[in-house]
């Protein structure tokens, strides 16, 4: 599917990765519906992007119910690009029951809940493309991180179930997993460092996968330094002694992440 024409919606368009993702898109000649909880940031974003026709939309994802007012308030989209998450680092009994709930809601079962609606029309259309954000940590365990990997491993798998099951009627089904990103996701918003030696990203190149992945049908695209990507590969396939050799490293990284995030829950 080319990009160019097509309505696109954008949830989680305010963060660094979002802004990235929506510059891209823009750039292609997408017109963008954005979407997140933050009305004037959201207006900010919507002038400075190329092209015109932007709309925005204040949503907050982690209320009951918000997934379908969204698409109620888009209308008819080409294409679902699901990048609202909460940061949901940490160890699993520091976090409270709704925010459990809230993590669980806005990093999976909305994007999962949008697909459902939307799937009868671009089923009937024979066109349409869902992009699922997840993250390496989608493919890799490390300690603090159950809830958090437990919402990407579970926005991986179903991306790459659905994709088979959406090829015959012609819909596209894609899902991005950033790693380590300079200058936007956990680690810039935690200001806690990356990993040593591992290698980092850019948020303009996550931009650029979520085009690849639109207009070529990827199915997966990983966004991260060859050597982060190889360590991922390895950790998928032998976690436990990964997670050995992490150690006290990837636990200190994830409770620098975690008490950078605490108050975003």
């Amino acid at each position: 599917m080319q990009v160019r024409g097509k309505t696109v919606l954008l949830t989680g368009a305010t963060g660094g990765l979002g802004q990235a993702i929506a510059s891209a898109l823009a750039a292609r000649g997408a017109r963008l519906i954005l979407s997140s909880r933050k009305p004037e940031e959201l207006e900010r974003l919507a002038t400075s992007l190329a092209g015109d026709g932007h709309r925005t939309i204040v949503s907050d994802l982690a209320e009951d119910g918000a997934a379908a007012a969204l698409l109620a308030a888009a209308g008819e989209i080409d294409i679902l690009v699901a990048n609202a998450a909460l940061p949901a680092s940490g160890k699993l009994d520091s976090f409270t029951p709704d925010q459990i709930d809230r993590a669980l809601r806005v990093n999976l079962e909305a994007p999962i809940q949008m697909t459902r609606a939307l799937i009868p029309a671009f089923t009937m259309r024979r066109s349409g493309h869902f992009v699922y954000i997840s993250s390496i940590a989608g493919k890799t365990t490390t300690a603090g991180a159950s809830l958090y990997a437990a919402t990407k491993f579970g926005l991986r798998g179903f991306a790459l179930c659905l994709r088979d099951d959406m090829r015959p009627a012609g819909v596209g089904v894609s899902v991005v997993c950033p790693g380590a990103i300079r200058d936007a996701g956990m680690f810039a918003e935690s200001g806690a460092p990356p990993p040593p030696l591992i290698g980092t990203g850019t948020p303009e190149q996550v931009g650029d996968a979520v085009v690849t992945a639109i207009e070529r049908n990827r199915g997966e695209i990983d966004v991260a330094p060859l050597r982060q990507r190889a360590l991922a590969r390895f950790a998928m396939n032998a976690p436990a002694t990964a997670s050995r050799l992490a150690g006290e490293v990837a636990a200190k990284a994830a409770a620098e992440i975690a008490a950078g995030q605490a108050n975003k829950r």
